[in-house]
Protein backbone atom coordinates (compact mmCIF):
# COMPACT_ATOMS: atom_id res chain seq x y z
CA UNK A 1 0.00 0.00 0.00
CA UNK A 2 1.39 3.37 -0.43
CA UNK A 3 1.68 6.31 2.00
CA UNK A 4 -0.87 8.31 3.33
CA UNK A 5 -0.50 11.87 2.00
CA UNK A 6 -2.93 13.43 4.47
CA UNK A 7 -2.82 13.30 7.91
CA UNK A 8 -6.49 12.67 9.29
CA UNK A 9 -8.54 14.89 10.61
CA UNK A 10 -11.83 14.25 10.24
CA UNK A 11 -14.06 16.47 11.63
CA UNK A 12 -11.61 18.83 9.54
CA UNK A 13 -11.82 16.80 6.13
CA UNK A 14 -15.99 16.14 6.42
CA UNK A 15 -16.79 19.76 7.32
CA UNK A 16 -15.02 20.83 3.57
CA UNK A 17 -15.91 18.23 2.25
CA UNK A 18 -20.01 18.78 3.02
CA UNK A 19 -19.13 22.35 2.38
CA UNK A 20 -17.30 22.23 -1.39
CA UNK A 21 -20.50 19.77 -2.26
CA UNK A 22 -23.36 22.25 -0.56
CA UNK A 23 -21.03 25.28 -2.83
CA UNK A 24 -20.93 23.43 -6.26
CA UNK A 25 -24.47 22.02 -5.72
CA UNK A 26 -25.77 25.68 -4.67
CA UNK A 27 -23.70 27.42 -7.48
CA UNK A 28 -25.04 25.03 -9.98
CA UNK A 29 -28.75 25.40 -9.50
CA UNK A 30 -28.16 28.94 -8.84
CA UNK A 31 -25.86 29.78 -12.76
CA UNK A 32 -28.03 27.97 -14.31
CA UNK A 33 -31.18 30.02 -13.77
CA UNK A 34 -29.16 32.72 -15.77
CA UNK A 35 -27.99 33.33 -19.09
CA UNK A 36 -25.47 36.03 -20.28
CA UNK A 37 -25.80 37.43 -23.00
CA UNK A 38 -21.95 37.51 -24.73
CA UNK A 39 -20.42 37.76 -28.37
CA UNK A 40 -17.66 35.68 -27.70
CA UNK A 41 -16.96 35.17 -31.52
CA UNK A 42 -17.25 31.92 -31.17
CA UNK A 43 -20.11 28.78 -30.50
CA UNK A 44 -20.31 28.54 -27.11
CA UNK A 45 -21.85 25.24 -27.29
CA UNK A 46 -18.06 23.93 -28.35
CA UNK A 47 -18.14 23.77 -24.19
CA UNK A 48 -20.60 21.78 -24.59
CA UNK A 49 -18.44 19.27 -26.92
CA UNK A 50 -15.61 19.73 -24.85
CA UNK A 51 -17.72 18.91 -21.88
CA UNK A 52 -18.46 15.39 -23.65
CA UNK A 53 -14.85 14.82 -24.31
CA UNK A 54 -13.87 15.08 -20.64
CA UNK A 55 -16.87 12.70 -19.87
CA UNK A 56 -15.03 10.43 -22.51
CA UNK A 57 -11.76 11.06 -20.59
CA UNK A 58 -12.94 10.33 -17.27
CA UNK A 59 -14.88 7.35 -18.39
CA UNK A 60 -11.71 6.35 -19.78
CA UNK A 61 -9.91 6.53 -16.73
CA UNK A 62 -12.05 5.18 -14.22
CA UNK A 63 -11.88 2.32 -16.43
CA UNK A 64 -7.96 2.18 -16.76
CA UNK A 65 -7.89 2.94 -12.78
CA UNK A 66 -10.32 -0.57 -11.85
CA UNK A 67 -7.69 -2.19 -14.40
CA UNK A 68 -4.65 -1.05 -12.05
CA UNK A 69 -5.99 -1.44 -8.80
CA UNK A 70 -6.43 -5.30 -9.83
CA UNK A 71 -3.46 -5.01 -10.83
CA UNK A 72 -1.86 -3.79 -7.18
CA UNK A 73 -0.48 -0.71 -9.05
CA UNK A 74 -1.39 0.70 -6.39
CA UNK A 75 0.58 4.19 -7.57
CA UNK A 76 -0.52 4.04 -11.14
CA UNK A 77 -3.84 3.95 -9.50
CA UNK A 78 -3.92 7.40 -7.61
CA UNK A 79 -2.50 9.14 -10.00
CA UNK A 80 -5.21 8.24 -12.50
CA UNK A 81 -7.85 9.09 -10.11
CA UNK A 82 -6.35 12.47 -9.31
CA UNK A 83 -6.19 12.64 -12.79
CA UNK A 84 -9.84 12.08 -13.08
CA UNK A 85 -10.60 14.16 -10.33
CA UNK A 86 -8.82 17.61 -11.96
CA UNK A 87 -10.96 16.69 -14.79
CA UNK A 88 -14.03 16.47 -13.30
CA UNK A 89 -13.02 20.13 -11.42
CA UNK A 90 -12.48 21.43 -15.36
CA UNK A 91 -15.32 20.16 -16.64
CA UNK A 92 -17.12 21.49 -13.74
CA UNK A 93 -16.18 24.96 -15.29
CA UNK A 94 -16.80 24.14 -18.20
CA UNK A 95 -20.24 23.14 -17.74
CA UNK A 96 -21.37 26.44 -15.45
CA UNK A 97 -19.63 28.65 -18.78
CA UNK A 98 -21.58 26.58 -21.36
CA UNK A 99 -25.17 26.99 -19.10
CA UNK A 100 -24.06 30.51 -18.45
CA UNK A 101 -23.72 31.49 -21.96
CA UNK A 102 -25.83 29.00 -24.01
CA UNK A 103 -28.86 28.61 -21.41
CA UNK A 104 -31.26 25.71 -21.89
CA UNK A 105 -31.93 23.74 -24.85
CA UNK A 106 -34.77 21.59 -25.36
CA UNK A 107 -35.10 18.40 -26.80
CA UNK A 108 -36.70 17.84 -29.88
CA UNK A 109 -36.74 13.93 -30.82
CA UNK A 110 -39.78 11.99 -30.32
CA UNK A 111 -41.18 8.88 -29.48
CA UNK A 112 -39.16 6.11 -27.63
CA UNK A 113 -36.17 8.02 -27.78
CA UNK A 114 -37.62 10.82 -26.11
CA UNK A 115 -38.43 8.66 -23.02
CA UNK A 116 -35.30 6.72 -23.41
CA UNK A 117 -33.75 10.43 -23.67
CA UNK A 118 -35.24 11.78 -20.48
CA UNK A 119 -34.39 8.51 -18.39
CA UNK A 120 -30.68 8.95 -18.93
CA UNK A 121 -31.02 12.81 -18.63
CA UNK A 122 -32.79 12.37 -15.08
CA UNK A 123 -31.13 9.41 -13.19
CA UNK A 124 -27.80 11.50 -14.73
CA UNK A 125 -28.72 14.77 -13.20
CA UNK A 126 -30.02 12.94 -9.68
CA UNK A 127 -26.48 11.36 -9.66
CA UNK A 128 -24.30 13.93 -10.58
CA UNK A 129 -25.85 15.73 -7.66
CA UNK A 130 -25.23 13.19 -5.25
CA UNK A 131 -21.59 11.88 -6.67
CA UNK A 132 -19.06 14.48 -5.92
CA UNK A 133 -18.84 14.58 -1.64
CA UNK A 134 -18.92 10.31 -2.11
CA UNK A 135 -15.77 11.22 -4.91
CA UNK A 136 -14.44 13.80 -1.92
CA UNK A 137 -14.86 11.20 0.70
CA UNK A 138 -13.13 8.12 -0.92
CA UNK A 139 -10.45 9.78 -2.13
CA UNK A 140 -10.10 11.46 1.54
CA UNK A 141 -10.20 7.54 3.01
CA UNK A 142 -7.16 7.04 -0.05
CA UNK A 143 -5.30 10.03 1.06
CA UNK A 144 -5.01 9.18 4.64
CA UNK A 145 -4.17 5.51 4.26
CA UNK A 146 -7.63 4.25 5.32
CA UNK A 147 -7.44 1.63 2.83
CA UNK A 148 -10.71 -0.66 4.14
CA UNK A 149 -12.98 2.22 4.15
CA UNK A 150 -11.60 3.92 1.05
CA UNK A 151 -12.49 0.03 -1.02
CA UNK A 152 -16.03 -0.35 0.58
CA UNK A 153 -16.73 3.62 -0.45
CA UNK A 154 -15.05 2.84 -3.65
CA UNK A 155 -17.71 -0.02 -4.38
CA UNK A 156 -20.44 2.80 -4.52
CA UNK A 157 -18.71 5.60 -5.79
CA UNK A 158 -16.62 3.82 -8.93
CA UNK A 159 -19.99 2.83 -10.29
CA UNK A 160 -22.17 5.99 -9.80
CA UNK A 161 -19.22 7.98 -11.09
CA UNK A 162 -19.22 5.93 -14.06
CA UNK A 163 -22.68 6.22 -15.22
CA UNK A 164 -22.73 9.91 -14.66
CA UNK A 165 -19.35 10.06 -16.72
CA UNK A 166 -21.04 7.44 -19.36
CA UNK A 167 -25.09 9.43 -19.38
CA UNK A 168 -23.18 12.94 -19.96
CA UNK A 169 -21.69 11.58 -23.12
CA UNK A 170 -24.81 10.04 -24.23
CA UNK A 171 -27.10 13.01 -22.99
CA UNK A 172 -24.66 15.51 -25.33
CA UNK A 173 -24.65 13.18 -27.80
CA UNK A 174 -28.70 13.09 -28.16
CA UNK A 175 -29.29 16.72 -26.86
CA UNK A 176 -26.58 18.18 -29.49
CA UNK A 177 -28.42 18.06 -32.57
CA UNK A 178 -30.72 20.46 -30.91
CA UNK A 179 -27.88 23.62 -30.36
CA UNK A 180 -28.91 26.65 -31.48
CA UNK A 181 -25.72 28.77 -32.75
Amino acid sequence: MLTPSLKKNDKQANILIITVSFVVFAAVVLLSRYKLILNLGFNVHVFALFNAIINSTVTVLLLWALWAVKQKNYVLHKKIMLAAILLSVLFLVSYIAHHLLAGETKFGGGGSIRYFYYFILTTHIMLATIILPFILFTAYRSLTGEYARHKKLARYTWPLWLYVSITGVLVYLMISPYYVP
